[in-house]
Order: C-alpha cells, then structure tokens, then sequence
C-alpha cells in the first residue's frame, strides 16, 4: 500500500512563486556545509560555498557573486548526482515553496508549482486534487525544479508531456525567462537545461498542463500484470489506482535510499538503430527491447548489465542491486572515486559483450 497523499498549501497567487522584487536587495548567506545527507547516493561531500534560496529576492545577486567562484552548481534534492568529497563550487540548494492554480481551461487545468517542492509530494498533491497525469512518475525522488533537467519518466510517461513551460533564471545573463515546452528542448533523459554548461539554468518554477480527459498509461509490463490488462473482467483503473500500484511496484523493485544509498536508475536505456537491434537479436534471442517511433530501439540497459554478471555483485563499498541490475548502491562510506570506477567497470562489460554503450544518468560534477 503506498502512503496517503501528503496535502500541500494551495497558493492562490503566484507571484509568491515567481516573485517579484528582483530589484530587492539580495539576502544570500554562504556558508560551509556537509552534503552527505543531501544526496541520495549518501556520499561524503563538502561544500565549501552553498546558498540557500528561499524566495526569489534572492536571484539578483547571484550573477555577480557567480563570478567568483570557479563553477556553480544547483543542487535539488540530491538524487542525480555524484557528489565529490570536496566541492569548491558555489552551490545553490533551492528552497521555493507554492502550488498555484493558473489557469482552468475548458480542456486542462495550468498549474504552477515552485522548484523546491518535493516530486513525490507534489505528484501526491495533484492525485488527491484530481489533476490527472502524473501518477506513472510517482514516487521519483528528487525536487519539481530538477525534474525538467532530466526529462523525467517512468512507466510510459514523460514529464516533457505534461509541461506547458518552466520559469529558470539565467545566471549569467541575470534574467527571469520563460521557456514554452519547445523551447526546452526536451529529448530522452535530456533537456536544454541538462545541455548547457553547469550553472547556467536556475530553474523557479514549472507551469504543468493537465488534460481533463484521462486515460491510463498502462502498456508497460509491470502495470499490465498488476491490473491484469486483458482478462474479460478488468476494468479500467482511476488515477489513485495506477499512483498506488506505481508506489508498490518501485517499492518493490527499488531500494529506499533512506535505507541504502542510491540514485535509482543510474544508466539510460541506450537506444540503438533497427540494424543494430536486429544483429544484437540473433546472438540474444531473449534481448529485451522496445520499438521506437522513428524505428529504432530502446534497450533494456538493467537487462544489460544483468546479462554481463553485475546484479548483486558488490566491489567493497558499492555494487550493483541484486534486485534491479540498473540501480548502483553505496553499503555504507563509500566516496565518489568508487561509484564512477564501478560505473566505469560495468559501462566496459556491456560494451563489451554487446558493443553498446551505456551512459550514466547522475550528473558528476568535478571537485
């Protein structure tokens, strides 16, 4: 059973998101700061410069304190990246709170929410609302401020087809921008924000769209199972329905990163062209794969790497899960160095065997 929806406040004004006074006199106080525990993966990590951005006052002063430093780095809520023992990057945790109502069109509803809400909750929060759409992205760790870098997904959705736009601020421009859902350039796993140079994108806000016309998405595997899509008696699930069986099935499959370290799916499924998929399917007869639209192939990267003797395997301090082959854990005082030379291992076994190349989700930002 997954847990009952967390209710958020509704703020009934955005500019409590967006906010306003840009002009205000900057309120920022840097300080030093141990990371370990805001990050998922649950390395050590130093941060010798961080910020807390509470409202949005705080934004006009970043482009000139930016400068200073030899990198920026925005941190959400940890769960995509390796963080380094030392970091002497400026980084910057965003902290923006508010659920706003934009607008409730004939067709879908615009919601606006601020980057520091939690994904999980907000998810929670629109399923209890009865704003559809979301529920196959449940329970992603992270923050709604970092979902868009990602181009999050799960279970048939991404999130790029539920944005209208995403508020950022550019730091080293120092403007305010709304960027339309084309403008993001979103693709698999990747946005305009993940593409630019680290520090360029403070993302404030996202304006969802919400359809008021639902269907489920359910042709993955594991939803059809649960919901015995098929059988002459299934009836079609409600939105609560498909967010609870989510919930079960990551919980499932997943480990909790309150109880061992990890970044969830720590390699993208590669895609590979039809020829490939073709010559790679005689030798694997069992190769798990999904047709694309434009014909080429999504693989199943945990098949992979299961394939190559990594699931369960454990190389002193971090290891590969033995209940999902795509999810690398830290045991417990791991550091950095030992993730990526694991990921590195693991990224030589697959191109090995299967001449694929896999590529890490977590972004790894250096010292």
């Amino acid at each position: 059973m997954s847990n009952p929806p967390v209710p958020l406040p509704i703020v009934e004004v955005a500019e409590s998101i967006f906010a306003a006074h840009l002009g205000a006199k900057t309120d920022v106080r840097v300080e030093s700061v141990e990371l370990s525990t805001q990050n998922t993966l649950g390395l050590a990590c130093r941060a010798q410069s961080l910020i807390l951005l509470h409202n949005t006052t705080q934004l006009s002063g970043l482009t000139e304190l930016a400068r200073q430093f030899p990198q920026v780095f925005v941190l959400g809520g940890g769960s995509n990246v390796v963080l380094p023992p030392e970091f002497s990057a400026l980084v910057l945790k965003v902290e923006f709170k508010g659920i706003a109502l934009a607008d409730d069109l004939p067709d879908c509803w615009l919601v606006d929410v601020a980057a520091g809400e939690g994904w999980h909750e907000w998810v929670c929060h629109a399923t209890q609302r009865g704003w559809r759409g979301l529920e196959n992205l449940a329970l992603i760790p992270g923050t709604v401020g970092a979902a868009p870098v990602q181009n999050i997904g799960a279970y048939g959705v991404e999130l790029q087809d539920r944005i209208e736009s995403v508020t950022a601020w550019n730091i080293p421009q120092g403007v305010l921008i709304t960027l339309t859902r084309a403008e993001c350039e979103f693709a698999y796993r990747d946005s305009i924000f993940k593409r630019a140079a680290q520090g360029t994108w403070l993302i404030v806000s996202v304006r969802f769209r919400l359809l008021k016309v639902w269907q489920p998405v359910l042709q993955y595997p594991d939803l059809q199972r649960h919901f015995r899509i098929g059988a002459a008696d299934t009836a079609m699930p409600t939105a609560r329905q498909v967010f609870d069986a989510v919930c079960a099935i990551r919980r499932a499959k997943l480990p909790d990163p309150a109880e061992l370290g990890n970044a969830g799916s720590f390699f993208k499924n590669p895609v590979v062209t039809a020829a490939q998929h073709d010559a790679l399917k005689l030798t694997e007869p069992t190769l798990v794969s999904y047709p694309q639209p434009d014909g080429s192939y999504k693989l199943a990267a945990g098949w992979l790497i299961d394939q190559c003797g990594w699931k369960g395997r454990r190389v002193g301090a971090v290891g590969m899960h033995a209940r999902q082959a795509l999810v690398l854990v830290n045991y417990g005082g791991a550091h950095a160095h030992e993730v990526l030379a694991l990921a590195r291992a693991v990224r030589s076994s697959v191109q090995e065997r299967f001449g694929v190349e896999l590529e890490m989700e977590p972004v790894a930002p250096a010292a």
